[in-house]
């Protein structure tokens, strides 16, 4: 059996059942040592306050505080040599190796953090959904789920929070911890560097908070480790997100599909510096439509209400998650092209005192997390009052994603068109210029339209405009015969 003596590692130990403590084994010889003890791979290990651990040894119960930083990494690595024997946690089981390296990677950089921090819908909304609902963490047990930077768990203390544990398995929770110890509330928030998969609590909490939304809500896998934690959760305990509304709408958009459809024509060419590349266009036109759009939209190109798929997270099993599963029905408002998908989520936490809520509708201030579209890369023509009707099947991979499919047919008819994407390789298009109206919406001219508002305004001088310019202010203005607008003469 792979093990630890305890003398090797001890810097401080307690020894709850005798009352007797020895306080550094260099000081230690085998005629003064009290007990030993060996740490297996099932031994029960719990991080319970700042370099703190809580051991369980049968009847003994250790309590270890390490006196620096550098003995208790000493002490992880160590653990983690012991504890490799362990049967696979649920993360790992689900997750390849290669995959959470480069996603704990990822979040463990500053900037990473800053763009997430920085997305003040997202930020504002969490604070004011716990400082909101204080009654629900006055003085409360608080379990904050990939903490991250940890801002969360400030938050939970600014509500009135007693205890707050800030689990963290990215390096992130170093810096976690640096703003805690800066912000002096290293009696309230407690970082624990590890999985929620495989970390140990000694008690239960009273609220779990967490952020583990990706795109389309489900990207990322991150919901499951959020249901997960709920095994630490007390009876009657609250969730805050409570539950998750992921929104589906058929769309029309010519402009997005053309510009997929032209990028794969790039392996149209025959004669590309040479060489012929057109055995790859099938392959090319494939990988492109397998991509999800990320980016924003006006909503009116949405052809239909949207359908409404609810994840309640107080509720529902992590299994639940690894095939979803979405009917659909659409009454068609508007006769056109049908595209592809759209999809956006919005989530609710209901606290005691209030209920609040995240959304990442198309009507509402745009996030990090913006909308995704799926196309089809057969598209298909429908018109007003007919019935679209379909699902959308969401395969869990174990790259922290999911293989999309969505399969759409008109009712009464043979029309039908289908598509299977990778939601793990999406296709970022927002370049931050302001959402344009869908063509064909204009009822009535544009340019007159702008002219009626600004002479309700008193803001328009017939006197003061020549072509829609205003001039006045300038010295003197030359106009050729056309009416251009040449440049002031002096």
């Amino acid at each position: 059996m792979n093990y630890l003596n305890i003398q090797l590692f001890a810097v401080f130990i307690y020894s709850i059942a005798t009352a007797q403590k020895y306080h550094s084994l260099k000081d230690a010889s085998p005629t003064n040592i009290l007990k030993d003890y060996l740490l297996t791979s099932d031994t029960d290990v719990v991080q319970v306050a700042q370099r703190t651990f809580a051991i369980c040894f049968g009847t003994d119960n250790l309590i270890l505080r390490f006196p620096n930083e550098q003995d208790e990494q000493n002490f992880r690595r160590m653990l983690e040599n012991v504890k490799r024997l362990r049967p696979k946690s649920v993360f790992s089981q689900r997750t390849e190796e290669s995959s959470a390296s480069q996603y704990f990677q990822f979040y463990g950089y500053l900037s990473q953090q800053q763009n997430m921090m920085q997305d003040y819908v997202r930020t504002s909304t969490y604070q004011r959904a716990i400082l909101g609902n204080s009654i629900d963490f006055h003085n409360k047990i608080i379990l904050d789920v990939g903490a991250g930077s940890g801002i969360l768990s400030f938050f939970a203390v600014q509500a009135g929070a007693a205890k707050v544990y800030a689990i963290e398995a990215s390096n992130m929770a170093q810096y976690a911890q640096q703003l805690v110890e800066s912000n002096s509330v290293e009696d309230k928030i407690f970082v624990i560097p590890g999985k929620i998969e495989e970390i140990e609590l000694y008690e239960q909490v009273d609220v779990i908070i967490s952020e583990p939304m990706g795109y389309m809500l489900y990207n990322e896998r991150m919901l499951e480790t959020y249901l997960h934690a709920r095994k630490w959760l007390k009876p009657g305990g609250k969730m805050f997100p409570t539950h998750g509304d992921l929104h589906v709408a058929p769309f029309s958009d010519e402009a997005l599909y053309s510009e997929q459809y032209n990028k794969a024509n790039f392996w149209y060419q025959s004669a590309f510096h040479g060489v012929d590349l057109t055995t790859l266009h099938k392959e090319g036109m494939k990988e492109y439509f397998r991509q999800p759009i990320v980016d924003t939209f006006d909503i009116r190109i949405c052809m239909a209400k949207s359908v409404r798929h609810v994840c309640d997270f107080l509720r529902d099993n992590e299994n639940d998650l690894h095939h979803i599963d979405i009917p659909l029905e659409f009454h068609i408002l508007q006769t056109g092209i049908c595209h592809g998908l759209a999809f956006w989520f919005d989530v609710e936490f209901c606290g005691t005192s209030q209920q609040v809520w995240l959304s990442t509708s198309p009507t509402a201030p745009l996030t990090h997390w913006y909308q995704v579209r799926c196309l089809l890369p057969m598209p298909i023509f429908i018109k007003q009052g007919q019935t679209l009707t379909g699902r959308v099947l969401l395969e869990a991979n174990r790259r922290q994603s999911y293989d999309v499919t969505i399969d759409l047919h008109i009712e009464g008819t043979l029309t039908s068109s289908s598509n299977t994407l990778d939601l793990k390789n999406p296709y970022f298009r927002y370049t931050g210029a302001p959402v344009q109206a869908p063509p064909g919406t204009c009822s009535q001219s544009p340019s007159e339209q702008y002219w009626t508002q600004l002479d309700s305004q008193g803001q328009r001088n017939a006197g003061n405009l020549v072509n829609g310019l205003t001039v006045n202010g300038m010295t003197d203005v030359s106009m050729d015969i056309s009416h251009t607008l040449m440049h002031p003469q002096t």
